[in-house]
């Protein structure tokens, strides 16, 4: 069975596989991948226990991988739990499809959701399965570090800054380590150690000794192995402080402790900051993100993170940015003036920000927009076009840091007068996929038809999501993953959250010309004393902004707000103009609509089934959690552990099986025994024999008594005494005691019972189990043994044999039978031969067909 290189192999792939840490936001795809690995090393062991050939471990290794990722990501849709079916092997298709598709969609680290977390386990396991078969199997172990590599290079061909030393050190020491175990092994495998001693040349070799106080070289072995651990850590040693210590191969110094001088332009990759937007959302502690003061007399503003401004077709995200040396912010260094504000209002605001320590991975810093200069330790940049602040290295947690911003204020009057973008601004803000569908296209003309100016339609667009077109608040709803998802929410379900809305409101404005993006941040959250806010997890938002010549960007708002929305969510005033119903446009005038007209207001009242944000429900929040939290959870570890054992323990089972089938057949009718058909022949027939009822009455055994002839009720001792048998020589195989199929019944036991020592019980039980075999074998006259008696006699030997063999023995007698190796092996001969057989057939029933 190999139970050490088991162990071993797998503790190399775990090891090998921290070395993907950098492609993921937390740590529980090394869970997942832990109980892939377990499962893995459970069917190899099976496999070798049962000897089977090097392509059947291949087999067990993957069907226990598939049965792991059966229990873990399909269990509601598999028979028993864990029996993968056909309902829960396409669940597992379509997460791996999803999965793959999240994968070459968002930029490393990437969001550990479902379908990434099954691909990361079945990634692993797949390495493992590689491991097992040709360290352990093959005696392979040098090739076995192709498939650990292989999990190195996919962090080094996705992330710029490679592997961390420490995690290729550990799989580095992971691997040697499993050369190390193999390499022991096969000297031990050899037996002692045999060493000779230097001898004068007058003194023959042959049965010489060595002389008084002459002392024998012998090699030590406890050295050997020390310098052999002293070269491999010295080895792994080199590898990681050369790479380090060459000139230009580090770009932030040794261990990345240098700093970044010299440094060309890099491309910046954060997670998918949607995907944060719906973790945010769904948490259930609703923990405080930041607090912050402000001097704004008009209320603070939305706190912009990102601006995303290019949709692919599935998704919206940023263009890559381009970062470089000039781009960091200096102390009292001015930003890049707001794109395209130049004619509207302006006033000065200053905000004062305090991100919470406990915050984790904010590359991204949230300030009003537009910031004009900031003020904060590190090194953070600025995006020119975007006015998007974020750093390389440094998160915005437990920072502290002051804004100085320009806050638009536009009348609806000027934002309806504004006429003309500029080419750039066009070609790159007005762009769509070809494949957007063309009843997305109608309904765009038709929600805006009428409109005569770019601010009526963003108008009607708004009261549209907000008001008229029959949207609900959502946040159970599905994160959008492709095109077809907000086809459905605007065409079907129109149900959802900031997310739908916000890219959908900039989808409908870019399809009829209007320059769009959407931004990503907080809202301004809740006041707690005069001038100082609190911003929580669930005040995380998106929005749309459009741009405008002569204001710039400006943002809209057609998520619902209040108990049926967005509880800290607010319209910007000049989106609420009155709009009239017809051709002509009243936005203009500037004027605020009237109240009771129902169509006044970017918000209007819940529709019936509409959701507070909190109030998801007994599983809404949970599952999101549950589904996009990429923290620590013991399901796939235990589950995995939970596989293995069921594995281990189909020999025990498989053992107790076949005892009980086996006295339990002993209790149906059994036919007569051959001594027992010779008995009733020897009667003679005709009336003389007759009963009371003229038929023939059958005689009774001599020994026992009971009838003869015929079938009756009670077991046939001659079956109940090779039940006995078979039982005592699985026995006596389970607990590693020597059995001669050519001994005699009478030698085995004499020899069993010199071999153990037995006591008087276990001496008479050997003896009379010994005895009733010899006369179901050699004899025509039946046994007086029941079969309770033999039945108890079996069970008193077995605790003979566990008595008298060591506790391992004992052990492996219990868990891992050994006669039921000899047991499988005989049914898979078997039915091998019967289906060879079966084959043979259908081949030779041509040929029998044409000679009828």
């Amino acid at each position: 069975m190999r139970i050490r290189m088991t162990a071993m192999a797998g503790a190399a792939t775990l090891t090998g596989s921290l070395g993907l840490y950098p492609l993921f936001e937390r740590a529980g795809w090394f869970w997942a991948g832990f109980g892939a690995v377990l499962a893995v090393a459970g069917g190899g062991l099976l496999a070798r226990r049962l000897r089977m050939p090097a392509l059947m471990n291949l087999v067990f290794g993957l069907a226990a991988l598939l049965l792991y990722l059966n229990l873990v990501y399909a269990a509601g849709r598999a028979w028993l739990v864990f029996i993968p079916s056909p309902d829960s092997l396409h669940h597992l298709g379509d997460l791996s499809g999803e999965g793959w598709r999240a994968a070459n969609r968002y930029a490393a680290p990437v969001p550990l959701l479902p379908g990434i977390a099954m691909l990361t386990a079945a990634g692993i396991g797949l390495v493992a399965v590689l491991v097992d078969l040709l360290a352990v199997r093959l005696h392979r172990t040098a090739p076995a570090g192709l498939p650990l590599l292989a999990m190195y290079s996919v962090p080094a061909a996705v992330r710029e800054d490679g592997v961390g030393w420490l995690a290729f050190g550990a799989g580095a020491l992971g691997f040697l380590g499993l050369l190390m175990a193999d390499s022991r092994e096969k000297v031990g495998g050899w037996g002692r150690m045999v060493t000779t001693h230097s001898r004068p040349r007058d003194v023959p070799m042959a049965g010489a000794e060595p002389r008084p106080g002459e002392a024998a070289a012998r090699p030590d072995p406890a050295a050997l192995a020390a310098s052999g651990r002293r070269i491999a850590v010295g080895a792994v040693a080199v590898a990681v402080l050369l790479p380090a210590a060459v000139p230009g191969l580090q770009p932030r110094g040794v261990f990345g402790l240098g700093g970044a001088a010299g440094e060309g332009t890099r491309t910046v990759t954060t997670p998918d900051p949607l995907v944060s937007l719906k973790r945010e959302l769904t948490r259930l502690d609703d923990s405080v993100v930041l607090t912050y003061r402000t001097d704004d007399p008009d209320g603070p503003d939305y706190l912009r993170l990102y601006a995303l401004d290019r949709f692919d077709g599935d998704r919206w995200t940023y263009s890559p940015l381009k970062s470089s040396s000039k781009d960091r912010l200096g102390y009292g260094r001015t930003l890049p003036p707001p794109p395209g504000l130049s004619l509207g209002r302006v006033h000065k605001v200053t905000t004062k920000v305090a991100v919470r320590p406990e915050v984790r991975n904010m590359t991204f810093l949230p300030v009003p927009y537009a910031p004009t200069s900031v003020s904060i330790k590190g090194d953070w940049r600025v995006h020119p076009s975007s006015l998007m602040l974020y750093s390389l290295r440094d998160s915005a947690g437990g920072r502290s840091y002051s804004v100085e911003s320009v806050r638009a204020d536009p009348t609806s009057g000027q934002l309806a007068a504004a006429s003309g973008y500029p080419a750039d601004v066009v070609a790159h803000y007005t762009a769509v996929p070809k494949n957007i569908p063309q009843e997305v296209r109608r309904l765009a003309e038709q929600v805006t038809a009428g409109s005569a100016t770019a601010l009526t339609q963003a108008v009607r667009l708004q009261r549209w999501f907000t008001s008229t077109g029959g949207f609900t608040y959502d946040l159970s709803a599905r994160a959008p993953q492709h095109g077809s998802d907000l086809v459905d929410f605007l065409l079907h379900s129109k149900r959802g959250y900031c997310e739908q809305y916000a890219a959908s409101m900039a989808l409908l404005a870019r399809i009829l010309g209007i320059p769009s993006r959407v931004a990503m941040g907080y809202t301004p959250g809740s006041e707690v004393r005069p001038g100082e806010w609190v911003v929580r997890s669930r005040d995380a938002h998106a929005w749309p902004e459009l741009y405008f010549q002569g204001t710039g960007w400006v943002r809209f708002e057609p998520t619902p707000s209040g108990a049926a929305g967005q509880g800290t969510a607010v319209a910007p005033s000049y989106s609420q103009p009155a709009v009239s119903t017809g051709g002509d446009d009243d936005g203009a005038t500037g004027q605020a609509p009237d109240a009771s007209s129902p169509d006044a207001g970017a918000t209007a009242a819940p529709s019936t089934g509409a959701r507070h944000r909190d109030d998801e429900g007994a599983g809404g929040a949970t599952a999101a959690q549950d589904d996009e939290e990429g923290g620590f959870s013991a399901t796939p570890w235990l589950a995995g552990a939970l596989l293995a054992l069921l594995l281990l323990a189909v020999p025990m089972t498989l053992r107790r099986f076949t005892r009980r089938r086996r006295w339990a057949a002993l209790a149906a009718p059994s036919a007569p025994s051959p001594g027992a058909r010779a008995g009733s022949r020897a009667g003679p027939p005709g009336p003389a024999s007759g009963g009371p009822d003229g038929r023939r009455a059958r005689r009774p055994d001599p020994a026992s008594g009971a009838p003869i002839g015929g079938r009756t009720g009670a077991p046939d001792p001659a079956r109940a005494a090779h039940a006995a048998w078979q039982e005592m020589r699985a026995d006596a195989l389970d607990h590693g005691l020597e059995w001669r199929a050519s001994d005699s019944p009478r030698a085995t036991a004499r020899r069993l019972g010199e071999l153990l020592e037995l006591d008087a019980a276990g001496a008479q039980a050997l003896t009379r189990i010994a005895r009733a075999e010899e006369l179901a074998r050699y004899s025509r006259s039946r046994s007086a043994e029941p079969v309770e008696r033999l039945r108890a006699d079996v069970r008193t030997v077995r605790e003979s044999f566990a008595a008298s063999v060591g506790r391992r023995a004992r052990w492996r007698a219990r868990l891992l039978p050994p006669s039921t190796v000899t047991q499988t092996r005989t049914v898979l001969r078997t039915a091998g031969d019967r289906a060879l057989d079966a084959a043979n057939r259908l081949n030779d029933l041509p040929a029998r067909l044409r000679r009828k």
